[in-house]
């Protein structure tokens, strides 16, 4: 079973509690917009990118 690619507006879940809106989709990663952060983790502009290895599609 392969794991699901990210499309563009999907929202994905990673670090176990960020969510965010995929803004770019690239070959080894997304552009992701940071929506909900339950972490003491911050990201400066609110957007980061996610490896498709460390994330879960939500919906």
């Amino acid at each position: 079973m392969s794991k699901k690619i990210a499309e563009v507006g999907s929202i994905i879940e990673f670090h176990n509690g960020i969510k965010g809106v995929v803004q770019k989709v690239n070959e080894n990663s997304v552009i992701v917009a940071i929506t909900e952060n339950q972490t003491p983790l911050e990201y400066e502009g609110n957007r980061t990118v996610v490896n498709h290895k460390r994330y879960i599609v939500v919906s």
